[in-house]
C-alpha cells in the first residue's frame, strides 16, 4: 500500500468525522404512551388528540406519543404504577381514592401519582332498553344489569352508588361485566336491561344504542345521590341536555365526575412539561377534536378535580402561564 493512498483514506476519514461533529445531532427519539379507555369513548379520542398534537413537534422535542386502548380509569393507575404506562387517563373519585388510599386502593395510597390536567366531565349515564319499561334506576332490581368490567372506573363508582344505595351486585338477576364497547350491542341484542357508564358527552358509545333500538337515558336523583355529592368532593350533579341523543327528548339529570391525565412522580419533568405545552398552545385545535372537548377552560383543567400533587412539568408550564402561583 503506497503513503499517498494511505494518507489520502486518512484525510478522507478526518474530512467524514469533521462533517459529522459540524452537523446537527438529532434529538434521541422518546416514546410514550397515554392509556385510555374503550376505542368509543371520550378517554381514546381525547388521548389520540393529544398524541397528535404532541408528535406535530417530535422533531423539535424529540417525543412521540402513543394511544393504548386499556380497561380504563383503574387499570391506567395501576399501570403507570408499575412503571408500564407513561400517562391515563382516570376519573377524578378513582385519583383520589389512589391518593388517599381509599377503597380499591385501601391497601395503601399511591404517593407517586400525580396530577398533570383535567379534561371533560364524565356525567354517570345509565341506559335503559326501550322495552324493559324502566323510569328510575330502583327499577333495574331483579332485572339484567350490567356494571363495567373490573379495573374500569365506571365499575368503582357504580360499587360506590350501590353501596350509599345499600344495593348488592344480587339484586339484579344478572350483574354483567362487560366492557364498555360490548354494553351498547348487548342492549340492543336483548341480552342486558341497562347499563351505567362514566362517559364525557356526546359520545359514541351512547349514540349508537340509542339510535338503533331507541334505548332511553335514565335520570340518578334522589336523596341518596344528593348525599353522595355533598359528602365526596369529587362529584358533581350535572345534566345530560334535552335531545342530544336519538329519541331522548327530555333532559336527563345525573351526577358525575372529571377526566383527568396523571402520570408518575418518576417521568421526566421535560416530558410532562412538553405534552402539557403540546395542548395548551394547540387548545383551540384541541377542542374540535371532538365535542366533549368543545367548552373546556384552561384555568379550571388546570385545578378541578386533581387531588394528586401536579407534577413539576406541568406546574412549571402552567407558573410560565400564569395559571398557577
Amino acid at each position: 500500500m503506497s503513503r499517498t493512498f494511505v494518507f489520502k483514506a486518512l484525510a478522507a476519514a478526518a474530512a467524514l468525522s469533521g462533517a459529522f461533529a459540524g452537523a446537527p445531532v438529532m434529538a434521541q427519539q422518546k416514546f410514550v404512551t397515554i392509556g385510555t379507555g374503550g376505542v368509543t369513548g371520550v378517554y381514546y379520542a381525547a388521548g389520540g388528540a393529544i398524541c397528535r398534537l404532541v408528535n406535530k413537534d417530535r422533531a423539535k422535542h424529540g417525543i412521540r406519543c402513543s394511544v393504548e386502548s386499556t380497561g380504563g380509569s383503574v387499570f391506567n393507575v395501576n399501570t403507570i404504577k408499575a412503571g408500564e404506562l407513561d400517562f391515563g387517563f382516570t376519573q377524578s373519585d378513582v385519583q383520589y381514592n389512589a391518593v388517599k388510599g381509599l377503597n380499591q386502593y385501601k391497601d395503601g395510597a399511591y404517593s407517586d401519582l400525580r396530577a398533570v390536567f383535567a379534561v371533560h366531565p364524565e356525567p354517570f349515564t345509565v341506559v335503559a332498553r326501550k322495552e324493559a319499561n324502566i323510569t328510575k334506576f330502583e327499577d333495574f332490581k331483579g332485572k339484567r344489569f350490567n356494571v363495567g368490567n373490573p379495573g374500569s372506573g365506571t365499575r368503582s363508582s357504580m360499587e360506590e352508588m350501590l353501596g350509599a344505595m345499600g344495593w348488592k351486585l344480587g339484586d339484579f338477576s344478572l350483574a354483567s361485566e362487560l366492557k364498555a364497547d360490548e354494553h351498547g350491542p348487548a342492549l340492543c341484542d336483548g341480552k342486558i336491561d341497562g347499563f351505567f357508564y362514566g362517559v364525557g358527552h356526546p359520545s359514541a358509545n351512547i349514540q349508537d344504542p340509542t339510535t338503533s333500538c331507541g334505548a332511553k337515558l335514565v335520570s340518578l336523583t334522589g336523596p341518596v345521590i344528593d348525599k353522595l355529592v355533598a359528602d365526596k368532593p369529587y362529584y358533581a350533579k350535572v345534566t345530560i341536555p334535552a335531545g342530544l341523543y336519538p329519541n331522548n327528548p327530555l333532559a336527563t339529570q345525573t351526577y358525575g365526575v372529571l377526566a383527568t391525565v396523571v402520570t408518575s412522580s418518576k417521568t421526566p419533568a421535560e416530558t410532562v412539561y412538553q405534552l402539557t405545552k403540546a395542548l395548551f398552545e394547540n387548545f383551540d385545535e384541541f377542542k374540535k377534536l371532538h365535542p366533549a372537548l368543545a367548552n373546556l377552560n384552561p384555568q379550571n383543567m388546570v385545578k378541578d378535580g386533581l387531588s394528586a400533587p401536579l407534577h413539576d412539568g406541568a406546574a412549571r408550564y402552567y407558573k410560565e402561564k400564569g395559571w398557577i402561583k
